[in-house]
C-alpha cells in the first residue's frame, strides 16, 4: 500500500474526550480542535517519513517497518516503539495508545485507541 501524498485534516471525531485522557489541558483541547493538520508522507519501501503540521506545530517522526524508532508521541515526549504492517495499515502502539493508519481511497484514516476511548481523524489527500 502506498502511502505517500499530503493529507489535510477534514473531520475528528472523540478528539475532546482522547485529549483530556491522554493528560492534554483543556485550554490546548480548545485551541486545537478547530485546527486543520497538514500530514506529509514520504515512503520509500518500508521506510516512512510522516511529518504532522498542526498549526505553528511541526511532528517528524521516521522509522522503517519492524524495526524499533524513537518517534513523538501527540504528548511531544519521545518514545521507542516498531511500527508494523498488518493487512495493509500501519500499527504502532506508544505507550497504551495503538495507532492505526490506513489509506482508502484519497483518505487517509488515523484509529488511536486508549482503553475504551478511539479517537479518528481522517485526512484527504490535497
Amino acid at each position: 500500500m502506498a502511502f505517500n501524498g499530503t493529507y489535510e485534516l477534514q473531520s475528528q471525531e472523540n478528539f475532546e474526550a482522547f485529549m483530556k485522557a491522554i493528560g492534554v489541558p483543556d485550554d490546548l483541547i480548545q485551541k486545537g480542535k478547530d485546527v486543520k493538520s497538514v500530514t506529509e508522507i514520504v515512503q520509500n519501501g518500508n521506510h516512512f517519513v510522516v511529518t504532522v503540521t498542526t498549526g505553528p506545530r511541526v511532528q517528524r517522526n521516521e522509522f522503517t517497518i519492524g524495526e524499533e524508532a524513537e518517534m513523538a508521541a501527540l504528548t511531544a515526549e519521545k518514545i521507542k516503539a516498531t511500527v508494523n504492517l498488518v493487512d495493509g495499515k500501519l500499527v504502532v502502539n506508544l505507550k497504551g495508545i495503538t495507532s492505526v493508519t490506513e489509506i482508502s481511497g484519497d483518505l487517509l484514516i488515523d484509529a488511536l485507541t486508549l482503553n475504551d476511548i478511539v479517537y479518528k481523524k481522517i485526512s484527504k489527500r490535497i
